[in-house]
């Protein structure tokens, strides 16, 4: 299913923004994409995700401006201990004044700046606040997955009518198809016949019942109106029954298969065929949920 969702927070001079989108998938992935010192929420955000959805790509994207911190001068201590060892070596053997403190800050690598080091409880703060923001972002977006599988719930209903106007259509053939294969089969005889004698009556009662059950439908009308039972049933419970339905499309095609296979005449092959289409049709919102 298809959705985004975007939430901005901020926390003292640090702000970030999430951004998660998804869109329509077999099953579930979701793919992460945080700044550099936010690889520990990535456990959490994917445990999150999978708890909620079942199905779909997700995206995952974390946007982090860190405006704290900064930099500072600091004294290399091992650096300058040489230095001072070294002056006093010097003043034994050298007749020099003592070493002015500017002179000695002044020394390469004496003075260097270093990152202010970010106090850790005020972190740990600060990402409990950005996951708290990315459970607000979550929940938007299976708000709108939601939506939008309400109103797909209304299409995958009409494509169920029309699929069981199709079957209703199918069995109303098929309860022609015994006399039409017994007409079919006087005429063929005949053809071969022309004029000679006549098959016995019980001979032809016999072709035609082995041809009326070859042809017989009734089983595949039976399951496919338990296929429409099961998926309405299915859409009626609610929840994450994509996948459900997706097994149940194969059934529908397995049975209009079957049905198109023995079909004796033209009608019921149109019909069988239009089915297929309604059936193909059904698959493909299916993939649209969840």
């Amino acid at each position: 299913m298809t959705g985004y969702a975007r939430r901005e927070g901020r926390q003292g001079e640090d702000s970030w923004a999430w951004e998660i989108k998804s869109v329509n998938g077999r099953t579930l992935e979701v793919r992460c994409r945080l700044p550099g010192g936010c690889d520990h929420m990535e456990l959490p955000v994917r445990a999150a995700v999978n708890e909620r959805l079942k199905r779909g790509n997700v995206s995952v994207t974390l946007a982090l401006a860190r405006r704290g911190g900064g930099q500072k001068l600091a004294v290399n201590e091992a650096l300058l201990e040489q230095v001072i060892q070294l002056m006093k070596g010097l003043e034994q053997r050298l007749d020099a004044a003592p070493p002015r403190l500017d002179g000695v800050l002044g020394i390469r690598g004496i003075l260097e700046t270093v990152e202010e080091q970010p106090d850790p409880d005020a972190v740990e703060a600060r990402d409990r606040a950005i996951l708290a923001d990315f459970a607000v972002a979550l929940d938007m977006l299976a708000a709108g997955r939601a939506e939008e599988g309400a109103r797909l719930l209304q299409v995958l209903s009409l494509r169920l009518d029309e699929i069981a106007g199709h079957v209703a259509a199918a069995a109303a053939n098929a309860a022609t198809q015994p006399a039409a294969i017994r007409d079919r089969l006087l005429g063929q005889i005949s053809a071969l016949l022309q004029g000679a004698n006549p098959v016995a009556p019980e001979r032809l009662a016999q072709e035609v019942a082995l041809l009326a059950s070859k042809a017989d439908i009734r089983e595949e009308i039976d399951r496919l109106h338990a296929h429409i039972a099961a998926a309405r049933a299915m859409l009626a419970e609610g929840g994450a029954v994509g996948r459900r339905l997706d097994f149940l499309c194969q059934e529908f095609n397995r049975e209009a298969n079957t049905l198109c296979s023995k079909s004796g005449d033209i009608a019921l092959t149109r019909i069988g065929l239009d089915l297929k289409s309604a059936i193909e049709q059904l698959r493909e919102q299916i993939q649209n949920i969840e």
